[in-house]
């Protein structure tokens, strides 16, 4: 009688009795996670060896991050069901507690905001995990709501009641580009969920004037606004960072200047390991590189949409969509800042850019969809 290793024990379990796992998905996260080391590699070490006097400083924390990730997405990958369920609130309460800690002396204020709760060598930023728990949310509320959805005081106000809450603790902070990201969701998952056109209408409507007001309102926002619809006519201010980004994709070319080759990762573009990593990567590897990343996000995707069109229970489906649009929204408004499409809104680009809280978060997505997928038809 053969006895299996430890990892033929876990590939088991991961089939278990009802299916295997899309292993072309998790090949796909694994490439991108590899493509995403190596630019951290390659765009902090000049920072990290500047002010830590170790270079390799950010990607042995990577690697970290990736191998924590990597077990968190596993068990979420395994866990059955019913126990997934139950904690749609639990992490629902667990992220306003957190969110509203960011808001006390214990929350770390950065560049002007409380965005994150120091642990030692590393920061938790709330925000990251506050989407997965809305999307969660959200997703037992469509599917058990049906025959409500439709109404305003039951169907409506509930879910823009839990999102808006969540909006108003990042707002506080402040952090408006979060706040938008939470309302992408609610939305999204109000249209397939079968809200009526009518009230997304009026919501968006209401949002967009919102907004509005948030930014004429604050010199900040409006000043990084004029910055986005001009950047060149303060390219030495507010829109030097966008500015810079835009000369690393204009000097990457075709092929790139190779990796680690970039001259804007110099100390000229500021967060080049974070928020504008695909600049550096565009720079390196030039529109090859680009569009290398940019196909194994849109394979992602497609496998993505395969999961949730193959569920059969109605909270499976919506969960699988909510977890996938928050992956998705993160990439699409990532690269649409750094390319200057966006307005900057502080999203990292998931699997690629620096940080813990950004990387544990998109593998208990990656791990929510494997786990899906067991039950996909």
């Amino acid at each position: 009688m053969t006895r299996k290793s430890p990892l033929g024990q876990v590939l088991s379990r991961a089939e278990g009795p009802t299916g295997p796992v899309d292993w072309w998905l998790f090949g796909i996260v694994l490439l991108l996670l590899g493509i995403g080391l190596m630019m951290v590699l390659s765009a902090s070490g000049i920072v990290a060896e500047r002010f830590n006097h170790d270079k390799y400083l950010f990607f042995k924390k990577q690697l970290v991050f990736a191998a924590g990730g990597g077990i968190t997405m596993w068990v979420a990958a395994l866990m059955p069901r019913h126990m997934l369920y139950k904690l749609q609130y639990p992490a629902l309460f667990g992220v306003i507690a957190l969110l509203l800690l960011t808001l006390t002396p214990v929350g770390a204020k950065i560049n002007g905001a409380r965005r994150w709760i120091p642990l030692g060598p590393v920061a938790l930023q709330p925000m990251e995990f506050s989407k997965i728990a809305l999307a969660m949310y959200l997703a037992y509320f469509m599917s058990t709501k049906q025959e409500i959805i439709k109404t305003f005081s039951r169907g409506v106000i509930p879910p823009y009641a839990v999102t808006g809450l969540l909006c108003l603790l990042l707002l506080l902070q402040p952090d408006f580009g979060g706040a938008a990201v939470l309302a992408m969701i609610l939305f999204f998952m109000c249209l397939v969920g079968g809200t009526r056109f009518i009230y997304l209408f009026v919501s968006l409507a209401f949002a967009i004037m919102g907004a509005w007001a948030l930014i004429v309102h604050s010199p900040y926002r409006f000043r990084r606004l004029l910055a986005f619809i001009d950047p060149f006519k303060d390219a030495q201010d507010t829109g030097y960072q966008l500015v810079q980004s835009l000369y690393a994709f204009g000097s990457g070319g075709f092929t790139g200047v190779g990796i680690g080759a970039s001259r804007q990762k110099l100390f000229y573009l500021p967060e080049a390991h974070n928020d504008f990593i695909m600049a550096v990567l565009g720079e390196e590897l030039g529109l090859i590189g680009v569009t290398i990343v940019m196909t194994l996000f849109a394979l992602l995707f497609w496998r993505s949409f395969k999961i949730i069109l193959g569920q059969h229970d109605l909270r499976d489906r919506f969960t699988a969509f909510g977890v996938t649009m928050v992956l998705l929204l993160g990439a699409v408004l990532n690269l649409a800042v750094v390319m200057g499409v966006a307005p900057p809104k502080g999203v990292p680009m998931p699997f690629l850019s620096y940080g813990g809280s950004s990387m544990l978060s998109s593998l208990i997505c990656v791990g929510l969809l494997l786990n899906f997928s067991r039950t996909a038809r």
